[in-house]
């Protein structure tokens, strides 16, 4: 994969992605030395932990400025001063004001839970692969749950990939009661499309955590986050049984670039139709949290 080309639902489009750690990434899953690298330390936990730990040292936050220039992000939205992150990793998972997120009101709809890059696949049981056709992961490796599995399987489902430069915190799609977070423990591999493209089964291999959340309109919704190189650890801030509002946080990554998942009962959402084309095209369409990716299905 040369370029990863997404559409931008704002500017209404087609746009190249600026990688970060671009030649890195090229040469772990390019070579035949970084393949080697990649399976004998950079997918195992403790390298992540490691690059973690540096990214809390106070001499990273040298790396800030440099970082919001490189990327072009609106400081403005950030809920405090630059100078007040006391290292790297506080700027990765920094929170916003609630106005640079506002929540689509309607109660009918369902909102993106992270700000990324979405895929949707209105039927499971008809995907014909998410970025090449013919290529999709295992439903029952990812869930580790037969009852799971069964239910879902003619489900509809939302991949968000969150890049490094993204607002990482993760929210809740719809209003209800969600339930405890399961962790599975698995490798740390790339989500990034370069490594999904060799390799789609990642996304049901890495580490991950799954909630379901019980609501009024959508039914049992299971909410992913799935971890990834170089993310230091997955991070949950809701509490268990207590209700939620749309769009409510439910958690952050430390340092590196995640995916989270969003996965329906059948018949349950409808899609918005850019998200469906986008996603037909085996391309991301970018949008941020609390903007609506669908509504209730009739």
């Amino acid at each position: 994969m040369d370029e990863i080309r997404y559409f931008d639902r704002y500017s209404q489009t087609v746009c190249t992605e600026k990688v970060y750690g671009d030649e890195a990434l090229r040469w772990t899953y390019g070579t035949v030395a970084g393949k080697i690298s990649l399976n004998a330390l950079v997918k195992r936990a403790a390298f992540s932990h490691w690059y973690g730990w540096r990214m809390d040292r106070p001499s990273t936050r040298k790396k800030i400025v440099p970082f919001i220039e490189e990327y072009e992000l609106d400081a403005t939205e950030f809920a405090c001063d630059i100078d007040d992150f006391a290292n790297f990793n506080e700027f990765f998972y920094r929170k916003l004001k609630p106005e640079a997120r506002p929540i689509d009101a309607s109660s009918h709809s369902v909102v993106f839970p992270a700000d990324g890059r979405h895929l949707c696949v209105p039927n499971l049981s008809e995907c014909d692969g998410l970025f090449v056709k013919g290529e999709m992961f295992d439903l029952g490796s990812l869930l580790s749950n037969p009852e799971w599995t069964r239910r879902y399987a003619s489900g509809s489902l939302l991949l968000s990939r969150l890049c490094p430069v993204d607002y990482h915190r993760f929210h809740f799609p719809a209003a209800g009661t969600p339930g405890p977070s399961r962790l599975i423990n698995g490798p740390l591999y790339s989500v990034n499309p370069i490594a999904l493209c060799q390799n789609i089964q990642i996304l049901a291999t890495n580490k991950r955590c799954i909630t379901e959340l019980e609501t009024k309109n959508f039914g049992r919704v299971l909410l992913l986050e799935i971890g990834a190189t170089c993310v230091g650890s997955i991070c949950q801030t809701y509490t268990e049984g207590s209700s939620v509002a749309k769009g409510a946080e439910k958690g952050y990554f430390r340092f590196g670039g995640s995916s989270t998942m969003t996965i329906f009962e059948p018949g349950r959402i409808r899609f918005d139709e850019d998200l469906i084309e986008n996603s037909r095209q085996h391309r991301e369409l970018y949008a941020r949290v609390g903007d609506r990716m669908g509504e209730l299905a009739n």
